[in-house]
């Protein structure tokens, strides 16, 4: 598998979804041929606004993906007046494309005919506004994958090593898009176990074959014992027990306010981090301060299907200026197609099983 095939969905309409993928579009075609799921006139305004020689396709076949870095094949699906479209604003036409443009990848996907998904930023207000009730991207693809186990990974600057791959940072969490205090309550032990067995074959899926995992505590310190929590001994020590027994390499829990540094100067592979902001903070921290801005991957892990996306948003403010960076869309399709590549080398394509242990209640 060469160059895997990578349905890319453009995202709302009125962010900077499509410029993204003009500006990424000839260095993605050397590791993936490109199929952008969309509309075809927005896309060519895109590279209007981006002053690109490249030129717009509509196809009607993943089949006319054929790596060419000089035109972009479009599975045009027509939603959107690009004559009539205004950039940076949330609409209920455009909430709704968006969501057409991933239901029709993850059809893809599904039937094989692509072999990864990589998305471009939607926005929540306009998703929400066309009936929506996810919170983003994840929950969407879980339900139509029927998948019930997964979780998010952001990773930032993976490459293949003699060891096989490292990357800069790789993160995990528990829970995401949830206010802190349900994410507290939503670090149980059966919920900690199973982000780390997703985790473990997310990061065989991206070529490090015997992982190192750390779990982060929920509370400053890991608790320091028990002094100042009691979430990190009634729940996450024993997954990461549980874990170990099973054979993973897994440590934990250990404090939150040194083990992405740990991580980072390459004692893990990964952390675990028990909520949104213990692990986006550290992730986009790295990725701000890196010469490619914002580089960060969003991997969905646990699926049967690979999906991956930027780690920024619609950027409503700077839409249609033709300044925003292409870096996180780069590293999306080329990660897409690097966990495409490994799991078709190991003959595998299903989602992980989650472990057997029942909860002991919420931190």
């Amino acid at each position: 598998m060469e160059r895997p095939t990578v349905a890319v969905t453009m995202g709302d309409p009125a962010g900077v979804g499509a410029e993204v993928i003009v500006g990424a579009y000839p260095a993605i075609c050397d590791a993936a041929a490109p199929l952008v799921v969309g509309d075809a006139d927005v896309l060519r305004a895109a590279v209007a606004v981006c002053e690109s020689d490249l030129t717009v396709t509509a196809v009607d076949s993943p089949s006319a993906a054929d790596a060419d870095p000089t035109r972009i094949p479009v599975l045009d699906l027509d939603n959107v007046d690009a004559d009539a479209l205004t950039y940076g604003e949330v609409r209920e036409d455009y909430g709704a494309a968006s969501l057409e443009y991933v239901e029709r990848a993850i059809e893809l996907a599904t039937d094989g005919a692509v072999d990864a998904i990589a998305t471009a930023p939607i926005n929540k207000q306009a998703t929400r506004c066309a009936g929506s009730t996810y919170a983003g991207h994840t929950g969407m693809l879980a339900d139509y994958t029927d998948t019930d186990e997964y979780a998010m990974m952001l990773v930032e600057g993976i490459e293949d090593t003699a060891d096989g791959a490292a990357a800069d940072l790789i993160v995990t969490h528990v829970s995401t898009h949830v206010p802190l205090t349900e994410a507290c309550n939503r670090v149980s032990r059966g919920r900690v176990r199973t982000t780390i067995d997703v985790t473990h074959e997310g990061l065989r899926d991206l070529g490090i074959d015997d992982p190192t995992i750390a779990v982060a505590g929920l509370n400053p310190h890991a608790s320091d014992g028990g002094i100042l929590g009691v979430a990190e001994g009634s729940e996450i020590e024993p997954a990461v027990d549980h874990a170990r027994a099973d054979g993973l390499d897994v440590h934990g829990p250990e404090s939150p306010d040194t083990v992405f540094a740990q991580a980072a100067g390459g004692a893990y592979d990964c952390v675990v981090a028990m909520y949104h902001d213990q692990g986006h903070i550290p992730i986009k921290m790295l990725g701000f301060a890196s010469d490619d801005a914002v580089s960060g991957v969003n991997v969905t892990v646990g699926l049967p299907i690979v999906r991956t996306s930027v780690d920024h948003g619609t950027a409503f403010d700077i839409a249609g200026e033709g300044c925003a960076s292409e870096a996180s869309m780069v590293d999306a399709v080329e990660v897409a197609a690097r966990i495409a590549r490994n799991r078709a080398r190991r003959g595998d394509g299903d989602g992980a099983e989650a472990a057997d242990l029942p909860d002991a209640g919420s931190g």
